[in-house]
């Protein structure tokens, strides 16, 4: 009798213990779970959407800033030179004492840029509207710089379309040949005497490359503030969106 007693609380008890510790596992299982999906699950949708406001975001904001007076003159991130492959030019120029004139046309320059970046805009969201869902989970994914690259490859043939008669029209309002030309004849002049070679670099296609590339590294920053401050989440679906990626 007393061996039954025994032998039915041994099974009682090892009942309990099992029942203790299959609870403990679920609860561990459980909090596993919630651990490793702390980010909040978005749908396509949400992924979309989310991607387009930040675009729209940090296009807004990059061309408020670059299509205003002085948002290339001076600004020393994106500010247009004197064209690179003229710099001998330029060193003649300042040789000759001219010294205003080369102010003058650099001043032109930023000026046209300033004027080719307002047709940028519709070109954008023309791209962000037909972002597929591939597309927004590569951007979502992709680290800095992943949603300007995608405008890049979208957009960059239509913009120097837009910006090169835009250019041309700018160059033409400020009479930017009228700074150019005596810099450039100066130049050639002296090159007939030397035997160097002479040049004539086309300017609209310098301003409209050197507008498109300003434009794009002030979309980048842009898109990179969204990214890493939550400050710049300036909508609710940025907050979900952006807030998602694992640091």
């Amino acid at each position: 009798m007393k061996k039954s007693i025994l032998f039915s609380a041994c099974i009682l008890i090892a009942a309990t213990s099992c029942e203790v510790l299959n609870q403990a596992s679920q609860m561990v299982n459980v909090n596993n779970g919630s651990s490793q999906n702390s980010a909040p699950k978005l749908s396509n949708e949400e992924v979309i959407s989310g991607l387009k406001e930040a675009l729209n975001v940090g296009i807004k904001n990059s061309v408020s800033l670059t299509s205003v007076t002085d948002g290339f003159l001076k600004n020393s991130e994106i500010r247009l030179p004197f064209p690179t492959d003229a710099q001998k030019v330029k060193d003649k120029a300042l040789e000759l004492k001219l010294d205003g004139q080369v102010e003058k046309f650099e001043t032109t320059l930023n000026r046209a840029a300033e004027e080719a970046t307002k047709e940028a805009l519709p070109i954008f969201k023309d791209a962000i509207l037909n972002m597929s869902v591939q597309d927004g989970f590569a951007i979502l994914n992709g680290g800095d710089g992943a949603a300007t690259k995608f405008l890049k490859d979208q957009t960059t043939s239509k913009l120097i379309t837009a910006f090169s008669p835009k250019v041309k029209e700018a160059t033409s309002k400020v009479k930017l040949t009228e700074y150019w030309n005596p810099i450039i004849t100066k130049y050639n002049n002296a090159m007939t005497f030397t035997g160097g070679q002479k040049l004539n670099p086309d300017l609209d296609a310098y301003i409209t490359q050197k507008a498109i590339e300003g434009l794009f590294l002030m979309v980048e920053k842009e898109e990179n503030k969204i990214r890493k401050d939550p400050a710049a989440r300036v909508t609710d679906i940025l907050v979900k969106v952006f807030g998602s990626l694992i640091k």
